[in-house]
C-alpha cells in the first residue's frame, strides 16, 4: 500500500494544466443548481440547452439509490444497454449499446472522452460513484451543435459528470467523508473536500481506496447434451481480489460570460483476474497491474451574441501490466505503455435566434510502447473536423452534421505486410424534433447517423493477427416519442412515457477467429442487422409526507449475423444479446427515510454465434433492497445506509463460466461537515 500512497502523493503534486468546458444536460422540469452564479459583479449564466432528442440520465438521489456500486453497475438500468461483468467487485465491466459492440461506445469523463486505443475498451468497474453527480446515456450522439469533434465520433455515448463544487451561504468549505464496508471483505473509505478559494475560484480534492478479497461462494453447473446433469459443485471464487486508490483534483474559476476548469484524475490497483471455470478449474494465476494518470481542462466563453469560444485538452499516461504465472498455461509477463494527447477547439455562431451554426477541429496522438514480442510500437495521428447546424422552432427543430476524420499511422516493423494504413473518413447525422399540440407535452423525434470506429491497436498489430483492416461502419435510424404530464392529485404527481423504434446495421464488422495454438487473425468480414424497441416509463405520486418514484423500461432486441449465407450461425442471435430485458426501480421516501427496491431481468442468450443448444444461456435476474436515513449528531450531517444485494442468492453468469456473486451486503456511514 505505501507505492499506492507515494503514487498518490505525485499524482496530487502534478496536476496537468488543460482547457474543457462543456454544458450541462438537464430534464427540462429541472434546473442544474449552478445554473446562475452570483460573485460580487460578476454574473455569469448557463445557456439551456436546445437538446432535440433527451438523454436518459441518472442524477442525485436517483444515482445513489440504485444501489450501484461503479458507474458500470448504474448503467444497466438504461434501455438498450449490455454489461459485460466478468464477476467479482474487481472484475472487468464494459457496456454494449444497441449491440454495436462497446468499441463503438464513446465514454466522455467531465466532458472529453476517455480512450483506449490499445484495445478500444474502457473499464467502467473503476470509475466509482462516490463523486459522479450525473450520468447520461446518448444514443447516436449529443443533439446539441455546439461540441467538440470528438463528441460527433461515436455511435453512442456514455457522459459520466462529477461533483462541482457548491456552498450554502456563508460558508466557504465542505468536507465529506464516507467509510462502506460489506461481503467479499470490502473496505472502501473515501473523503471529499472543496474549498472555496476566492470569490471566483472553486477547489475540489476526492480521493477513495478499496480492498476487496473478492471471495465468494457460487454454484456451478453444467448440463449434458441430452439434458442429464453433467455435474454440480459449490466452490468459492479466488484471485479475484482488487486494491486501488483513486484521487482527483479540480479547479473551478468563473469569468464574465465564461468559465473555465482543471482537473486533474489518478488511479492505481493492483488486481487478481479469476479466469472461467471450465473442466472444474476453480483458480488461475493471472494478475494485473494499472496505472493511469490524466489532466484535462477547459474555457468557454460567449465573446458576443454572435460567436461563443470552446476550447478543450487532455493528456494522459497510462501504465499496465499483464501477469500469467500458472504453471499448467504459458508463462506470461506483458507491460503497456499508452500516451494520449488531445485538443479541441469549437466554435458557435448565431445567426440568427433560429439558426446557429459551430464547427470544430480536433487533434489527438495516441502511441503505444510494449515489451511484447513484434510488438509495433505504433503511433497514430487522428484530425476532426465537424460542421453542423441547427434550426429551432417553436414546434420544429432541425440539427444537421458531418464529421471529417483524417488518420495516419507510423509503425516500427520491418515485416512487410505490416502497413501502416491512413485513412480519410466523412461521417453525416440529421436529427428532428417536433411538438405537435400546444397544450399537450407529446414530442416526436428521429435522427439517421452514419460512423465509423478505426481498428485498434490489438486488431492492427498484436503478433500476427490481421493485416490492412478497414473501419467498421454502422447506419443507425430511430424514430421515438415522450409524453410528460404533470397533476394536481391527491396522489399523482407526474408521469412520463418514453418509447424508441431503431435500426442499426453494421458492416465490415471486425472479427477475430482462431489461427493456431497461440495466435488469432482478424478480418472485415461481419455484418450485423439490429432490430429494436426500447420503452421505460417514470411515475411520481405521493400520499401524505411519503413520497413514490417509480422507473421501469424494457428492451427488445433482434440483432442478426447476416455475414455469410453458408454459416450454419447465418441469420442468428449474435452473442451475449438477448432478446428481452427490463429493469424496475422504487424508491419511497418519508422524511429523512429511503427504502429502495430494483430488479434486473436479463432474457436467454448465446455464447456463441451458432443458436444451439450447448451454446444456450438461460436468463437471470436480480432483486436488490437498500434502506438509509439522513440525520444530524451535534451540527453534522449524517447518513447511514444499508444495501441488500441479489436477495433471493440466484446463481447466475453475465459472461459463460463467469460465476457472478450470491447474496451479497454493503453498509456506509457518511458524514459531512
Amino acid at each position: 500500500m505505501s507505492n499506492l500512497i507515494r503514487s498518490f502523493s505525485l499524482a496530487l503534486a502534478i496536476v496537468m494544466p488543460s482547457i474543457q468546458c462543456r454544458a450541462q444536460e438537464q430534464n427540462d422540469s429541472e434546473e442544474f443548481l449552478d445554473s446562475i452564479f452570483s460573485i460580487q459583479e460578476v454574473s455569469i449564466v448557463e445557456v439551456k440547452n436546445k437538446l432535440i432528442i433527451k438523454p436518459q440520465t441518472l442524477s442525485g438521489p436517483q444515482l445513489h439509490n440504485l444501489n450501484s456500486n461503479t458507474v458500470a453497475d448504474a448503467l444497466r438500468y438504461f434501455s438498450g444497454v449490455q454489461l459485460k461483468d466478468y464477476g467479482g467487485i474487481g472484475g472487468i465491466k464494459t457496456i454494449n449499446i444497441r449491440s454495436m459492440g462497446s468499441s463503438h461506445v464513446g465514454v466522455f469523463y467531465n466532458g472529453i472522452q476517455l480512450a483506449n486505443a490499445q484495445n478500444g475498451q474502457v473499464d467502467l468497474g473503476r470509475y466509482s460513484l462516490d463523486n459522479i453527480e450525473e450520468i447520461s446515456l446518448y444514443n447516436g450522439q449529443k443533439s446539441e451543435i455546439f461540441q467538440t469533434a470528438k463528441d460527433f465520433c461515436s455511435a453512442s455515448a456514455i457522459y459520466i459528470n462529477t461533483r462541482r463544487p457548491r456552498f450554502k451561504e456563508g460558508k466557504n468549505y465542505n468536507i465529506v467523508g464516507q467509510l462502506k464496508t460489506g461481503s467479499f471483505g470490502l473496505v472502501n473509505p473515501s473523503f471529499l473536500w472543496e474549498q472555496k478559494l476566492t470569490d471566483h475560484i472553486l477547489l475540489s480534492v476526492n480521493t477513495e481506496y478499496t480492498y476487496a478479497n473478492g471471495k465468494y461462494k457460487f454454484r456451478y453447473k453444467r448440463k449434458a447434451l441430452d439434458g442429464s446433469l453433467a455435474f454440480d459443485t459449490t466452490a468459492t471464487r479466488q484471485n479475484g481480489d482488487v486494491e486501488a486508490l483513486r484521487g482527483e483534483i479540480g479547479l473551478y474559476g468563473y469569468i464574465p460570460m465564461g468559465k473555465w476548469n482543471l482537473n486533474g484524475y489518478m488511479y492505481i490497483s493492483e488486481r487478481g483476474i479469476p479466469g472461467a471455470i471450465v473442466n472444474n478449474v476453480f483458480k488461475h494465476g493471472e494478475r494485473q497491474w494499472d496505472k493511469t494518470f490524466l489532466g484535462q481542462g477547459a474555457f468557454e466563453k460567449e465573446i458576443s451574441d454572435f460567436y461563443k469560444l470552446k476550447i478543450n485538452s487532455k493528456f494522459t499516461w497510462d501504465y499496465s501490466n499483464f501477469l500469467r504465472d500458472d504453471p499448467k498455461e504459458l508463462y506470461l509477463n506483458n507491460h503497456y505503455y499508452q500516451q494520449e494527447a488531445y485538443l479541441s477547439m469549437a466554435n458557435l455562431f448565431t445567426l440568427k435566434d433560429w439558426w446557429e451554426v459551430s464547427c470544430a477541429l480536433d487533434g489527438q496522438m495516441n502511441k503505444l510502447h510494449s515489451d511484447v514480442k513484434d510488438c509495433t510500437h505504433p503511433l497514430r495521428w487522428t484530425e476532426m473536423v465537424s460542421l453542423a447546424t441547427a434550426f429551432n422552432f417553436e414546434k420544429f427543430s432541425a440539427q444537421a452534421s458531418v464529421l471529417g476524420m483524417f488518420v495516419q499511422e507510423h509503425i516500427d516493423s520491418k515485416k512487410a505486410f505490416m502497413k501502416s494504413p491512413n485513412q480519410s473518413e466523412f461521417s453525416p447525422a440529421v436529427f428532428l424534433f417536433y411538438k405537435p399540440f400546444d397544450n399537450i407535452d407529446l414530442k416526436f423525434n428521429g435522427f439517421y447517423k452514419r460512423i465509423f470506429r478505426m481498428p485498434t491497436f490489438n486488431e492492427m498489430y498484436y503478433r500476427d493477427l490481421s493485416t490492412n483492416l478497414k473501419p467498421e461502419f454502422t447506419n443507425q435510424y430511430d424514430l421515438g416519442l415522450t409524453y410528460n404530464k404533470t397533476f394536481s392529485h391527491p396522489f399523482f404527481d407526474m408521469i412520463s412515457c418514453r418509447a424508441d423504434v431503431y435500426y442499426n446495421e453494421v458492416t465490415d464488422k471486425i472479427i477475430a477467429y482462431p489461427a493456431g495454438q497461440l495466435f488469432w487473425k482478424v478480418l472485415n468480414l461481419g455484418r450485423v442487422k439490429i432490430k429494436g424497441l426500447e420503452v421505460s416509463s417514470d411515475l411520481m405520486a405521493h400520499i401524505r409526507k411519503l413520497n413514490l418514484k417509480w422507473h421501469v423500461q424494457y428492451t427488445f432486441q433482434k440483432a442478426q449475423d447476416f455475414t455469410d449465407k453458408a454459416d450454419d450461425f447465418y441469420g442468428d442471435q449474435i452473442p451475449y444479446i438477448p432478446k428481452h430485458s427490463a429493469s424496475t426501480s422504487l424508491n419511497l421516501n418519508l422524511q429523512n427515510w429511503d427504502l429502495n427496491y430494483s430488479f434486473i431481468y436479463t432474457g436467454e442468450r448465446y455464447s456463441a454465434r451458432e443458436n444451439i443448444r450447448s451454446n444456450f444461456e438461460p436468463p437471470w435476474y436480480t432483486h436488490d433492497l437498500s434502506l438509509s436515513k439522513d440525520f444530524t449528531f451535534k451540527k453534522v450531517e449524517c447518513k447511514v445506509a444499508g444495501e441488500l444485494n441479489n436477495v433471493f442468492n440466484q446463481a447466475y453468469e453475465v459472461i459463460h463460466n463467469y460465476p457472478m456473486p450470491g447474496r451479497n451486503f454493503r453498509i456506509s456511514l457518511k458524514v459531512k461537515l
